[in-house]
């Protein structure tokens, strides 16, 4: 499919333009081609939405749970039908590998279903704490949430929304301006298969869309999945209108903590895959830091740079290809931004750092994968998150000292442990600061285990149990059974 797209949002069960008229124009990172547009809504628009949601809400909590559960699973079913469809349109509007983004639509799909599952399983307690009262609590709605998604994965965060809908929700949700177009295509779905307002799609920038969803008075719930500086600006933007739940899924500067005893074949390959270089390590897991003992060092460096250098970039449609481009003009001018940093700190440039070669790769957003070595504490890519194709290698003495290395960063996200040694392993994995950790494993995520982050790298839970119930209000019910 190759068709300009002209899209639409979803509000009340309706496709429609924004109120002033306006438009933002999608662009293929791959060549820099608009492809499309989308409505630029404002604050009206997100008025509308919330509005709609609000009404909607009211039934949708009525329904039975069986209700609620097949609705979604037929949602899910016509997601996985239209999959092709939606996949040929992500691809050209994030930059991201078919094959890479073929496994996004099935995770949503599964997602869907876990949670539709689920729905029977929000329950409340009974508690013995007098004689004469019957005290109990039960989980409520908390009514309109909101939920604003990132560029790199959009059909999966945007289409993701059976959690809140499963407790009763609706849901307001606002798809990143820099990969917006698929959500005109989930717009489309959702009004053939779910009741109007139940879900309600705005499209348009932060200031315009973002803000005002996120400052609404009705909108109690809040969940974002992007930068940490976002994640702050929405923090305090809502905390300025009333006391909202929000939940923050940000960034990473995940350390893959390797120790002596671990195979260097393996650690190579598995540094490659944890960098998801695949994405151009647009997303927020990414191995970034990779911690390797003196001994080891030099080994699996050479490993990690041959393999690196043998990864193939090309049009992303092509099943064949290892990477695409970057996203967005944004993001490679911060990718090439930190790659001189990185050389004027001193660090050393073992692989990539420059655009590849050929007239196909002349325009769109193109850049190598990156590898840095002796990278050190004090270098800025050691601590900020670049979100982009940078490794950074780091050495070091002692184990001590490698899990100091981990913990040394304002995030924690994720981290991988690497040995054969159960009780190294174990003690790594306690004392690492971070809330999703694999031993002798990447990237991976497992549905029914919650994913989330320590320190700035993000507040709340989701893809387990955890998330269901964070849609949810709890409310203790006293009931006098006694005599008066």
């Amino acid at each position: 499919m190759s068709d300009f797209i002209d899209g639409r949002m979803l509000i009340g069960g309706k496709l429609v333009e924004s109120r002033s008229g306006s438009w933002l124009e999608s662009v293929n990172p791959a060549t820099e081609e608009v492809i499309g547009r989308v409505p630029a809504a404002g604050p009206d628009d997100v008025a509308d939405a919330v509005e709609a949601a609000r009404v909607a809400q009211v039934d949708w909590a009525k329904l039975a749970m069986g209700e609620r559960a097949s609705l979604l699973r037929a949602y899910a079913q016509r997601l996985q039908q239209e999959g092709d469809r939606i996949l040929d349109l992500e691809v050209r509007d994030t930059g991201n590998s078919i094959t890479k983004l073929r496994h996004d639509i099935g995770a949503a799909v599964r997602g869907i279903e876990y949670f539709a599952g689920l729905g029977t399983q929000i329950k409340g307690e009974t508690i013995p704490a007098s004689a004469d009262f019957l005290h109990y609590s039960v989980r409520q709605p908390y009514g309109v949430v909101g939920r604003i998604v990132p560029f790199n994965h959009p059909i999966l965060f945007a289409a993701k929304f059976a959690a809140p809908l499963m407790a009763g929700n609706s849901i307001v949700i606002k798809p990143s301006e820099q990969s917006p177009l698929t959500s005109t295509l989930l717009g489309e779905i959702v009004q053939e298969m779910l009741p109007a307002g139940v879900v309600n799609i705005v499209t348009g920038d932060g200031p315009g869309a973002g803000v005002p969803l996120v400052k609404h008075p009705l909108v109690k719930r809040i969940s974002f999945i992007g930068s940490v500086p976002t994640g702050l600006a929405i923090q305090r933007a809502a905390a300025e209108v009333a006391v909202k739940h929000v939940s923050l899924e940000l960034g990473g500067k995940n350390p893959m903590l390797v120790f002596p005893d671990a195979d260097p074949d393996e650690v190579a390959a598995a540094a490659v895959a944890g960098m998801n270089f695949d994405w151009l390590g647009q997303s927020c897991g990414s191995m970034s830091r990779i911690l390797l003992p003196d001994e080891l060092y030099d080994t699996i460096l050479e490993k990690i740079v041959a393999k690196v250098e043998a990864i193939v970039q090309g049009d992303p449609l092509d099943p064949a290809s290892g990477a695409g481009p970057m996203n967005s003009a944004r993001q490679l001018e911060k990718t090439l931004h930190y790659i001189k940093v990185a050389q004027e700190d001193g660090a050393r440039l073992v692989a990539g750092g420059k655009r590849p070669e050929g007239a196909q790769f002349e325009r769109g957003y193109w850049i190598r994968p990156t590898v840095f070595a002796d990278v050190t504490p004090d270098m800025r890519i050691f601590r900020e998150e670049v979100f982009g194709p940078i490794m950074s290698v780091v050495r070091y003495s002692t184990i001590d000292e490698a899990i100091a290395l981990a913990n040394d960063v304002e995030y924690g996200l994720t981290a991988a442990v690497w040995t054969n040694d159960l009780n190294l392993a174990m003690r790594a994995s306690a004392e690492v600061q971070a809330g999703y950790v694999w031993v002798n494993g990447v990237s991976r995520h497992f549905l029914g285990t919650g994913f989330g982050g320590y320190k700035n790298s993000g507040i709340g839970r989701e893809e387990g149990f955890d998330e269901l119930l964070s849609y949810t209000e709890i409310k203790t019910v006293h009931v006098r059974t006694g005599r008066r």
